[in-house]
Order: structure tokens, then C-alpha cells, then sequence
């Protein structure tokens, strides 16, 4: 896959740290020029920063996938600075509130809904249309095992990720003919900044016993996710689409 994206172009969204900055410099890398989405403006700007630094080509450019002003503008920059829209890694999300189902409060949870699904979709409704003005494209939802399963205190982000295969199955089935392919990852436990902030930190006994959920006893990385990522945007995945990959250390498995 070494230089197979050259040329080509990438959104990422929720490319300010995490996993989605991974996925910004994984395809950097591979010589696609990527548009850095997110809200947190210093964190993107940090992202291009490291894109531009290995001699990529990147532009922060500030979205709410949430609003659908900012993800239309998003993707019409995209298509103003390059002229094309090759692959998507629409990643943007946020954990919620843990509380069980009848005390979730209603506020967080459609905002949950709002980041996780909805923008998602749309996403995919503006970039969609450039993709096939382009001759096609391959699109990267970031799902979660908790997309495949349930987690207890966590009902709206669970709802919000099986709702993203769902959308992304759906997706995959209108654009087969049609160049353009579909896909989803499911990450379990990722060590990311927004684990930290839910209190999951290196050496605490959360931090212990959550890797011990998973078979192989550790967290995944944000460049596991990231190289499964890019499988799915290449032409090694050529025939697969409507799925979703489960990049998980074994943990549905179980």
C-alpha cells in the first residue's frame, strides 16, 4: 500500500488527536492529501502540523459533523483546494454520560446521538455526491464492538454505533455498483485521550481490569486501528464492502 493513495484525497473527521489523527498521517503517508475535520481547531492544527512536518499535505478545517452547514462547507473546501474526494474516515465522535437507560439525561443523550450518528450521515450525504463526481471512493465509518454489543451505562453511545453499521450497511448495498465502497471498523478498548478523560489511565485498576476483558490482555493502539483503516480504503479490500471490521483483540469473541 506504500504511495497507493498518491494523488488522491482523504476527509478524516475527529482528526485532532486519537484515533483520528492516526488515520490523517496513516494516509499522509501513503500520499493522499487529507483535510483535517474537527472542532478542536488546536488539535487539528497540531495534526497538519505533524502531517506537514513527514512532507504531506493537509488542511485543518473546522466542522461540527453535527451541524449540517459545517459538513456541507467541509466538503466543498475539500473539493475547492483539490478538486477531488477519494476516501472518507468519518471518526468523530464523543463518549456521553455514564448512566444507566432511564436516567440518562435526554440533553447528552441526543447529543450523542447527534455526533455519532447523525453526523455520520451527514457526512456521508456530502461526500456521497463528490465521491461520484470523482469516479468513486471507499468510505471508513468508525463503528465500536459497541456497535456489535451491549455495554452497560452507556445505552446512547451503544444505540449511536449500531445505528452506524446499520447506515453503513445500508450505504454499502446503494453505491456497490456505483464505485464507491462502504465499510465500518469496531474497535474495542483504543487508548486514546478520551479514555483518559473517562478516568481510564495507565496503572489505575480500571485501566487493569479493562484490559483484562479483552483475550489478548492489553488495549489496542490508534495505529492498529489506523492500518485497518487503510486496508479498507485500498485496493487490497477491493471486493468488500458493507462491512464491519472487528479490530478488537478478540473481545466479541468471547
Amino acid at each position: 500500500m506504500e504511495r497507493e493513495f498518491e494523488n488522491r484525497v482523504a476527509i478524516v473527521t475527529g482528526a485532532s488527536s486519537g484515533i483520528g489523527r492516526a488515520c490523517a498521517l496513516a494516509y499522509a503517508r501513503r500520499g493522499a492529501a487529507v483535510v483535517v475535520a474537527d472542532v478542536d481547531d488546536e488539535g487539528s492544527t497540531e495534526t497538519e502540523r505533524l502531517i506537514s512536518a513527514e512532507g504531506g499535505r493537509a488542511v485543518h478545517v473546522h466542522c461540527d459533523v453535527a451541524d449540517a452547514a459545517d459538513v456541507e462547507a467541509m466538503v466543498n473546501r475539500t473539493i475547492e483546494l483539490y478538486g477531488r474526494l477519494d476516501f472518507a474516515c468519518n471518526n468523530a465522535g464523543i463518549a456521553g454520560t455514564p448512566a444507566t437507560t432511564a436516567d440518562y439525561p435526554e440533553a447528552t443523550w441526543r447529543r450523542v446521538i447527534d455526533v455519532n450518528l447523525n453526523g455520520v450521515w451527514l457526512c456521508m450525504k456530502y461526500e456521497i455526491p463528490k465521491m461520484l463526481a470523482s469516479g468513486g471512493g471507499s468510505i471508513v465509518n468508525m463503528a465500536s464492538i459497541l456497535g456489535e454489543v451491549g455495554y452497560a451505562t452507556a445505552s446512547a453511545y451503544v444505540a449511536a454505533k449500531h445505528g452506524v453499521i446499520g447506515l453503513t450497511q445500508s450505504a454499502a448495498i446503494e453505491y456497490a455498483t456505483k464505485g464507491i465502497r462502504v465499510n465500518a471498523v469496531c474497535p474495542a478498548f483504543i487508548y486514546t485521550p478520551m479514555l483518559e478523560e473517562a478516568g481510564i489511565v495507565k496503572g489505575s485498576d480500571l485501566y487493569s481490569y479493562i484490559a483484562q476483558q479483552h483475550p489478548m490482555k492489553r488495549f489496542g493502539t490508534v495505529d492498529e486501528i489506523a492500518e485497518a483503516t487503510m486496508w479498507l480504503s485500498s485496493s487490497a479490500s477491493s471486493f468488500v464492502t458493507g462491512h464491519a471490521l472487528l479490530a478488537d483483540g478478540g473481545y466479541v469473541a468471547q
